[in-house]
Parts: C-alpha cells; structure tokens; sequence
C-alpha cells in the first residue's frame, strides 16, 4: 500500500462521511480517525484486494462504534420521559412553497439504512461491496436500501393539500403532525 493509492480515496471518504455525520467537523475528525486507524493497520490489508472497501469498512466501524457510544452516554445521563417532552415533539410550520432539505432527510433515517444508501448512491459501490463494508448480507443490503429509499421518498414528498380540503376541515390543516412509531 503506497501513500499515494490511500490518498486517491480521501475525496470518496470525506463525502462519506459529511453524508453520514451531516456535520463537517464530524466529518473531518472520522476521516482523519480512519487514516489514522490505516497506517497504523497497515500490515492488516492483503495487497491485491479492494483498498476503498477495506477504507470504508474501517470509516463505517469506527462511525457505528461512535454513535454505540454517544447512545450509550445519552442513554445513562439523559433519560427522558417521552411524555413530559411530548409537546416539543411538534414539527415547526414551514410555508407550504419551501423546499425540502435533502440533508435533514438523510439525517432522520436509521444510521444502518443511511449508510446503504449512501455507498450505493453517493459512492457507487455493488451491493456486494456495500455488504462486505458493512457486514451484512447482500440481502440485507438490498432490504435496506430500498427501506431507505421508500422512506425518502415518504420524507421528501410535500402534503398535497387542496383548499377544498383546507376550507372544510380548518381545524385539521393546521393540525400537528401525527407522529407514529416504526419499527
């Protein structure tokens, strides 16, 4: 592995992980925590096989493990009843002609789904390399991905709302949202 062939996929990496954390901060410190982890790995990688796989499976585990981490601190220190917060639960009105942010999309899908999406979509990878990246079956990759892209789907499709609608249920568009649990 030369300095050179590592370097070629630190534009892939740093668009994973902007994708990933939604934070460029967070984005800079797990690229440079998996480069980190690869020099001093180094010896762990067969010359001959996929150098970008064997990078993303390094920046994908060291990713999970932080977010494992940061669950299980907020988990010991910050436990809240879901009903004494409920009322901060409501979305906040947006104009009906604003946009949709693609990022805070990305942002509210799980992180297993997000990560699948991401490397098929933004990185181009197979589902095979996604699956060795992650871990996973490729059956699994495919059920992600396409609960991922569903559910896009679902986040970025504005309400349809007819003033027909509007004028004989007045109460009901201007209504919070409902929030309903997925498992």
């Amino acid at each position: 592995m030369s300095r050179q062939s590592i370097v070629e996929h630190i534009p892939g990496l740093r668009r994973y992980a902007r994708a990933l954390t939604g934070d460029v901060w967070a984005a800079d410190d797990l690229v440079q925590d998996t480069l980190e982890r690869a020099c001093s790995k180094w010896r762990l990688w067969l010359a001959g096989t996929n150098l970008r796989a064997w990078l993303f499976t390094m920046m994908h585990n060291l990713f999970v493990s932080q977010v494992r981490l940061e669950h299980r601190r907020s988990a010991l220190t910050h436990a809240v009843d879901l009903d004494d917060v409920a009322h901060e639960l409501q979305a906040p009105a947006a104009p009906l002609g604003s946009a949709i942010d693609l990022q805070r999309c990305l942002l509210r899908l799980p992180t297993d789904q997000r990560a699948v999406l991401l490397l098929v979509t933004l990185e181009d990878m197979s589902y095979a390399e996604v699956a060795k990246v992650t871990g996973v079956p490729v059956g699994t990759v495919m059920s992600r991905l396409s609960r991922a892209r569903d559910r896009m789907r679902e986040l970025m499709d504005e309400p349809k709302e007819t003033p027909a609608r509007a004028e004989l249920e007045p109460a009901a568009a201007n209504a919070a949202p409902i929030l309903r649990r997925l498992k």
